[in-house]
């Protein structure tokens, strides 16, 4: 594996793993911020509405009981004897259509007579399970209940039924009253609830017992038999308000929970799945497909920076900035490969070694710019006079080696003349008229089994004769030609 593909890999992963995490760890603590939202203030809210919007629509009947209750017209019917029993029924139908209740009623201590709109329905007994409830509320500290019962004049009808004590002048008890809610219309109540909060409403009395439900209710009938609510029942039922929250088969859900005192029931305000939550996991799903796009991106953008710096760092590793010619390093490679086809082949392989004359000279007279030009032109002089499978290379300041494969020493003598010819011949412009420059070059051909160093040296020692024979001249190593 390349070292390129080696940082692409580990830039995906950095990548991944950094845009991933941080949209996990958003998505959580979003989800725990609105969880915390949801159990800390959202649902306490709802359940304090709902019960703002119960006193509205249930405790009217609980008024409405506690009227009839402390009635002096019915007191005092009460206590003259209970005549005309037609009086009294004309009044609950009074009470039954002025307050839109579905039923009305008065309960006698005294005789234990029901008086009912409809006139006197039953005398109560205590071996009638559905009387059970005077009997209760008699010996109850409490002045009024609120029971769901079958109506005792329809017995088919559950009710909901406000049960108000009625005292005399002294304090004694003369019966019970008050009115009758139809489940049905509480039953509507609590559906519209459910409807404008979007959340699961019900009520249960102090024995954990559902009293009061929706159609969609589908739990237990008691908080202690439900598994979702078993653990927390004991708190739901001796809390004023409570909050909680569990992992429910799979989801989150949400409880809040009030004490209705009117009632002594507690409301309880459910709340699974919401919605937030959802869309919440959809901005994750979002998220993580944007990191993905956007690390593709950045991974493609990086892959072609990439490729272009690796392509600018080989140009300036594998050519000298000055003049294009290959570096030490490539020819180095280069010459290996050239030596291996010429073996193969049976084939010939020079070497030209090539050196400016006097060009310290040119720096101290014209500078190094003028110098650098000059190697710049000698350069593009040579790349003009070379073959294409020719490897030229700068090999030192004002130093030039050619590689010349499958060329004998005689051509390569030829060409290294050529090159000087050219060289001295070729005028550069400066400020005070033309500058033309020489070179001196030593040509070898590789024997048999030479090294590179060796074959390099060789054609140094014949560069360093043609200096010292007087320089703008051509030897030949281990030959007697000279030009």
């Amino acid at each position: 594996m390349s070292s390129k593909t080696r940082i692409m890999l580990g830039l995906s992963v950095i990548l991944l793993i950094g845009f991933i995490s941080t949209s996990v760890l958003s998505y959580w603590a979003a989800r725990e911020s609105l969880s915390k939202e949801i159990e800390e203030s959202s649902l306490p809210l709802t359940s304090d509405n709902i019960y703002s919007e119960i006193q509205r629509d249930l405790l009217k009947p609980l008024f409405i009981s506690s009227l009839m209750a402390h009635d002096t017209f019915l007191r005092d019917w009460v206590i003259s004897g209970e005549k005309t029993p037609k009086k009294v029924t004309h009044y609950l139908q009074e009470i039954k259509d002025r307050y839109d209740t579905v039923t009305s009623f008065f309960v006698s201590e005294s005789s234990l007579k029901y008086y009912h709109p409809r006139g006197i329905i039953k005398t109560l007994s205590r071996d009638d399970p559905q009387d059970a409830w005077y009997f209760r509320l008699r010996q109850d500290l409490n002045t009024y209940e609120v029971n769901v019962d079958t109506d005792t004049a329809i017995r088919d009808a559950v009710t909901v039924f406000i049960n108000y004590k009625m005292y005399d002048y002294q304090g004694d008890l003369l019966g019970a009253t008050g009115v009758g809610l139809s489940t049905v219309m509480v039953k509507k109540l609590i559906e519209d609830y459910q409807r404008r909060y979007n959340r699961e409403i019900y009520f249960v009395d102090r024995q954990g017992n559902v009293a009061l439900h929706g159609d969609s209710f589908s739990g237990a009938t008691n908080l202690r038999d439900n598994p979702e609510t078993e653990p927390f029942a004991t708190r739901i039922l001796t809390s004023p308000s409570a909050s909680f929250h569990l992992d429910w088969e799979g989801q989150m859900v949400f409880l809040s929970t009030r004490l209705i005192p009117e009632f002594d029931w507690i409301l309880v305000v459910r709340q699974a799945e919401n919605p937030a939550d959802l869309r919440i996991y959809k901005t994750l799903i979002n998220n993580i497909i944007a990191s993905l796009m956007i690390s593709a991106v950045v991974l493609f953008i990086a892959w072609i920076t990439l490729n272009r710096y690796q392509r600018r760092l080989e140009e300036m590793a594998s050519t000298d900035k000055l003049t294009g010619l290959v570096s030490r390093q490539v020819f180095d490679r280069l010459y290996h490969q050239v030596v291996k086809t010429t073996k193969r082949h049976h084939l010939p392989m020079s070497l030209i070694m090539a050196d400016i004359d006097h060009f310290k000279r040119v720096n101290d007279t014209y500078g190094h710019p003028m110098g650098d030009r000059v190697i710049r032109a000698v350069a593009i002089m040579m790349k003009e006079l070379t073959r294409d499978a020719d490897v030229l290379c700068r090999w030192g300041g004002e130093e030039y080696l050619i590689l010349l494969p499958d060329c004998s020493l005689e051509q390569a003598a030829l060409v290294a003349e050529k090159i000087r010819q050219i060289s001295e011949d070729q005028q550069l412009k400066v400020d005070d008229g033309d500058l033309s420059v020489t070179l001196s070059l030593g040509v070898a051909e590789l024997r048999e089994n030479e090294t590179q160093e060796s074959v390099i040296a060789r054609a140094d020692e014949a560069l360093f004769k043609a200096k010292n024979l007087g320089r703008n001249r051509v030897e030949v190593a281990g030959s007697g030609i000279r030009t």
